[in-house]
């Protein structure tokens, strides 16, 4: 009986250590419920999803839900354009005509030149002004290159089953109907985080495609100190913020992506929760695994 005893108080002892969190998990619990507290004051649906590049820490606020993209959606068009580019369907120097008649709003990038006249525009462009600048006459046309179908096809391929792009830019009409453009904060960080690692498509087009993210000028970097390097895609509608990408914290880069919806427009949540998790990975950038500053 006493060896018994021993031996259920050894297992107790072992099942004890195993369920031991680290310091690092204490401090994320920390952070998530940050989080938390900010969802709790804040006026709308909140979701974020943040993924270490380094270590490995992945926690998510609402991670699964489906929230509207806005131009987020982007980056799953962006995907696909480089992936039939591989596969040899197309080719991103093919030169697409637009015509004026064709610019809606949000068109920054090719408006200047619509109003001479039809121009035409290798593809590789197009994608630079959807990305760099949102514009969704580019978007629109970078669309048709590839086809709807093709873009939920392959994000369906890569396990994204509720990352799907249902509508044009600017279809106030399909939107009515609810055909919104939606993603995960989940499904949409690891789709970054491919792109971040090489993995999407291939190594020279992930870097081709991040490269085209570090000029997008988000509203992560209203949270972050001025020098801190960020690729990402914005996205915003009436009603709905939503900002994906990575941030580079000096040893330490980490994915986020930040989604909104029901919100009052005058009030992004995008910097506010960059605020809240910069902090965790400037301290696990600073720190060995125990948490003592070595840096």
């Amino acid at each position: 009986m006493a060896r018994m005893v021993r031996s259920c108080l050894l297992l107790m002892l072992c099942a004890s250590a195993w369920s031991q969190p680290s310091v690092s998990d204490l401090i994320r619990e920390r952070t998530l419920e940050r989080l938390r507290e900010y969802e709790r004051s804040f006026d709308g649906a909140l979701g974020a999803a943040f993924l270490d590049l380094e270590g490995g820490q992945r926690f998510h606020l609402n991670g699964d839900t489906v929230f509207p993209q806005a131009s987020v959606i982007k980056i799953p068009v962006m995907v696909t354009l480089y992936e039939a580019a591989r596969a040899g369907r197309l080719s991103l120097d093919d030169q697409v005509a637009v015509q004026p008649g064709e610019l809606i709003g949000g068109s920054q990038y090719l408006k200047p030149r619509l109003e001479r006249g039809p121009a035409s525009f290798p593809l590789r462009e197009l994608i630079r002004g959807m990305i760099i600048l949102s514009d969704n006459t580019a978007t629109n046309k970078c669309i048709a290159a590839v086809g709807m179908e093709q873009v939920n096809r392959l994000m369906e391929s890569l396990g994204f089953k509720n990352t799907r792009l249902r509508r044009i830019m600017l279809d106030g009409a399909a939107a009515s109907r609810d055909e919104e453009n939606v993603s995960t904060p989940n499904e949409m960080a690891q789709l970054v985080r491919l792109i971040a690692e090489g993995q999407a498509v291939s190594p020279e087009a992930s870097r081709q495609m991040l490269d085209i993210m570090r000029e997008v000028d988000g509203a992560f970097r209203q949270g972050l100190p001025l020098d801190t390097p960020v690729a990402v895609k914005t996205g915003a509608i009436p009603g709905s913020r939503s900002e994906s990408g990575v941030i580079w914290v000096a040893g330490r880069p980490f994915v986020l992506s930040v989604m909104s919806a029901y919100i009052d427009d005058r009030r992004s949540p995008v910097p506010e929760v960059v605020r809240v998790v910069y902090p965790l990975m400037e301290k696990l950038a600073r720190s060995n695994r125990y948490g003592h500053r070595v840096r």
